[in-house]
């Protein structure tokens, strides 16, 4: 007799969803990486000498539940009104998936632009939701349909800076999008450090706006794993019973607290991380590349030859990874970290290779 089939032990929903795929992370330092993001110098001093100093420490104890060193240090820097203001997670994806768990149910619709971040999606898909994106323009506004609310929308993810674009939604703008919509807006500002502007105001106005951080990128922490969620105390209240109940570890606070106060070294490191970004968008300018202005530690760029993918193997090949983005609707791209301008001139003469082979 046949032996019967086990049932799966799975949500259906996990079944039907597609993994959220991480850019590539080689072993063994091989290839110099400008695909993620990351900031090519290493944290501020004091936040290695409080990873070494906790290290050292108690950690036999549970750390703090909420992260509170943190979220003294974060609202005195950010200039907000209180730590209550502020709440800790282990990056900010985890931040993000705890809003779309506190706020979207099964069956009911989470919004985002095209193209963006795609976890979003995954993060939808494994609550059994649905979510529905709204197309970018040429010139990387978004339509009026974006911010139309109704009773089965239940949240809009925007980040702002954007990728793979890089490009930057003024706060106005998005204070009109917030009063246009019956759910909450959470602009994701994992970028915002290399941009001119910032939505925190809007968060003290308006309850349904929030706004999400981390420090894996300005800070060059990425390999710790922080992020905080700036929103309105009642509103964080509510979304840390949904936390894990001590998830993010001592040294990472204590890492992170010393990381946020470093606020010279920021501002330095900003400083020369954009002077590179613009150094690069101008040469891949000159190379005949269709570059997006950009507001982040990246820059999305278009060739008109095309064949993006053989660019990519040919930067890969050569030592260098980038990113090779292609979206339905969309096309394709090259998403090209800001590394160090000894790190960025030798990608682009592989590119500029590439480009003048007969």
């Amino acid at each position: 007799m046949p032996v019967p089939t086990a049932r799966s032990p799975f949500r259906p929903e996990l079944a039907r969803m597609k993994a959220y795929t991480p850019g590539e992370q080689p072993s063994g330092g091989e290839l110099i990486k400008l695909n993620t993001n990351e900031n090519p110098f290493p944290p501020p001093p004091e936040a290695v000498q409080a990873i070494v100093q906790a290290a050292s420490g108690p950690l036999n104890r549970y750390p703090n539940p909420m992260a509170q060193p943190f979220r003294i240090a974060a609202a005195e820097v950010l200039g907000l009104p209180g730590p209550e203001w502020i709440l800790a997670g282990n990056g900010s994806d985890e931040l993000l998936t705890i809003l779309v768990r506190a706020m979207v149910g099964e069956g009911q619709r989470l919004r985002l632009p095209h193209p963006s971040y795609i976890l979003y999606r995954t993060l939808a898909d494994i609550q059994g939701a649905v979510w529905e994106e709204v197309p970018f323009l040429p010139d990387w506004s978004l339509p009026p349909e974006f911010w139309q609310g109704d009773e089965s929308l239940r949240l809009v993810l925007l980040p702002n800076p954007n990728s793979p674009s890089g490009t930057m939604i003024d706060p106005s703008v998005i204070e009109t999008m917030a009063a246009g919509l019956d759910c909450p807006l959470v602009v994701d500002e994992a970028y915002v450090d290399f941009a001119e502007t910032n939505c925190l105001d809007l968060v003290r106005r308006n309850e349904r706006i929030l706004v999400t951080r981390t420090l894996s990128k300005s800070y060059g922490l990425a390999g710790l794993r922080f992020g905080y969620l700036v929103a309105q105390p009642h509103v964080i209240a509510e979304l840390a019973k949904i936390k894990d109940s001590y998830n993010c570890d001592s040294i990472a606070i204590a890492a992170a607290t010393a990381a946020i106060r470093s606020v010279d070294w920021l501002a330095d490191t900003r400083a020369t991380l954009i002077a590179t970004r613009e150094r690069m968008s101008l040469r891949l300018t000159r190379l005949g590349f269709d570059v997006t202005p950009s507001s982040a530690n990246f820059v999305w760029c278009r060739h008109p030859r095309g064949d993006h993918r053989s660019m990519y193997e040919a930067c890969k090949a050569g030592g260098y990874l980038i990113r090779f983005m292609e979206y339905p609707r969309y096309g394709d791209g090259l998403r090209i970290s800001v590394g160090t301008d000894a790190q960025v001139d030798a990608c682009l003469d592989l590119l500029e290779k590439w480009l003048d082979r007969p």
